[in-house]
């Protein structure tokens, strides 16, 4: 029974075994033919996309070579009609050319038919001109023998005596024209200014560098400068004008020598006042509103100038420097008003001699340009008028005349002479102009003292209001080349010592003289 159970168990196992190895061959077999399967499904699908890349690749192929035949065929196009149109353009020219050199033959033509008639008048020319040369040595031949002279005793006698009539005639001639023209000129220039001084009979406003502004009460000074002085502190930095608030009842000083910064600052604080409402940001506010105003009044004053004086086409820059001399003082004088003043007068003087006057009253009115900006650009302000006049295209006859209306340099032009004396006139009428008679006495003193403390100077002149200092010198002790060095020194010692405005012309003059006495 138990060899039995053995057996079957054994019998069992073997099955099992049996059973297990042929599932295990079984499985091997059905594995390598789902491979087989796979790997020949792979190679199908490498042959369909090698197949596809092929037709795909032909495709494009046969697409570039379309297009590389399309782009061939539109490039060979374009030459083609590149080169039809530059052998149409060499034809045109080919024709130009053969045109012009047909013009040309017919004007070789002419030009040698012209030539060969010149050349027959000058062969004419040249024996008229022989018949005339032996008809003239026949008579010189025949008048020496009449009159015993040869042709150069001849010629030197007439001339002896021609020159002894003539020396005489001319030095009467000279002195009789000399005299005449004196007379007359100094008659026709008195008349002239005359009328022309009674003619313009402009007001004249005197202005100073402070302005004063009123006050409703003196809790106002207070308000005005502010919590530990920041109002007044922002008014001053704003503007660049000083305010003194001192113990004048109601009344705040404002000092500034540029007048437009002082005008700006008075409007502005007046503005304030008026308000009631003053601090940092409100005077920010006010102080650029108060510039706005103070740009438009600039224009408008320019442009009344410039209608008052019947000037046109002037650059919008320039007649915006114009309306800034309205707020500029010369010695007292509204350099505006002063300009305006010799605008007139250059007018009506050319007017009186019979010449243009437009160019005279623009000359006038931009006479003194310069004084608009000489706060600003160093320099005296008729170099920085010449300069202001170029820069805006005014004409050459307008720029000499600013030039030289100070006498910097010499008048060559009537409209130049004209501006010195409008200019002279309208400075030096009664009541035009103002100055500290005790500072400007001392002022030409201590001018005359630098200069007569070189070695050498004999005696010197403050002239022209200050702005010319006339030195002589003795000739024995200073040469002519060291009156260029004397010069040099003297207004080195004018600029370190003497404050002046604008500028001082030193003028060397050195004179020989030899005296003798008949007995």
């Amino acid at each position: 029974m138990q060899v039995n159970l053995i057996v079957c168990i054994l019998i069992a196992v073997g099955c099992a075994v049996v059973a297990g190895v042929a599932f295990f061959l079984l499985g091997v077999e059905h594995r390598k033919k789902a491979a087989e399967y796979t790997i020949g499904s792979a190679e199908q699908e490498a042959k369909r996309i090698v197949s596809d890349a092929i037709k795909t690749a032909e495709a494009k192929k046969k697409e570039a070579i379309l297009e590389g035949k399309d782009e061939i065929h539109r490039q060979r196009s374009e030459s083609e009609r590149e080169l039809n149109e530059r052998r149409k353009e060499v034809q045109r020219q080919e024709r130009r050319i053969q045109q012009k050199e047909e013009t040309l033959d017919k004007k070789m033509d002419g030009l040698e038919a012209k030539e060969e008639i010149l050349n027959n008048k000058h062969k004419q020319a040249d024996d008229r001109l022989k018949e005339a040369e032996s008809l003239k040595k026949s008579q010189f031949d025949m008048l020496e023998r009449i009159s015993g002279f040869t042709m150069e005793q001849a010629k030197d006698y007439l001339l002896n005596n021609l020159d002894n009539e003539l020396t005489h005639e001319k030095a009467v001639k000279l002195m009789e024209y000399e005299q005449q023209t004196r007379e007359e000129a100094e008659k026709s220039a008195r008349e002239i200014i005359s009328t022309a001084i009674q003619r313009c009979a402009a007001d004249h406003v005197a202005e100073a560098t402070i302005s004063v502004v009123p006050l409703p009460n003196d809790e106002m000074k207070g308000r005005i400068i502010g919590r530990e002085g920041r109002n007044i502190r922002a008014i001053e930095t704003m503007t660049g004008v000083d305010l003194i608030i001192d113990d004048t009842p109601e009344a705040i000083t404002l000092s500034c020598f540029e007048p437009v910064r002082r005008e700006v600052a008075r409007i502005a604080l007046e503005h304030l006042i008026a308000d009631g409402r003053i601090h940092p940001a409100r005077i920010e506010e006010t102080i650029e509103k108060a510039r706005r105003e103070v740009d438009a009044t600039i224009k408008q004053e320019g442009e009344r100038a410039v209608l008052e004086a019947g000037v046109n086409g002037i650059h919008p820059e320039l007649v915006k420097l114009l309306g800034r001399l309205r707020y500029r003082t010369s010695y007292g004088q509204n350099v505006l008003n002063h300009s305006l003043e010799v605008s007139y007068l250059a007018g009506m003087m050319a007017s009186e001699l019979g010449i243009d006057p437009a160019v005279a009253r623009r000359a006038g009115l931009l006479h003194d340009i310069g004084k608009a900006l000489d706060h600003e650009i160093e320099g005296s302000h008729v170099e920085i008028g010449v300069e202001a006049a170029r820069k805006y295209k005014e004409s050459e006859a307008v720029v000499h005349a600013i030039q030289a209306h100070h006498g910097d340099v010499e008048a060559k032009t009537v409209a130049a002479c004209l501006v010195q004396a409008a200019d002279a006139i309208s400075a030096a009428r009664p009541g035009a102009r103002r100055e500290n008679l005790e500072n400007y006495i001392k002022r030409l003193e201590k001018l005359e003292a630098v200069a007569s403390s070189f070695e050498g100077v004999d005696r010197s002149f403050a002239i022209q209001a200050g702005r010319e200092i006339r030195i002589m010198v003795k000739p024995e002790a200073v040469s002519d080349d060291d009156m260029v060095l004397l010069a040099r020194k003297i207004c080195k010692k004018i600029e370190s010592d003497l404050e002046y405005p604008g500028q001082i012309k030193v003028n060397i003059i050195r004179e020989s003289r030899a005296i003798e006495y008949a007995k």
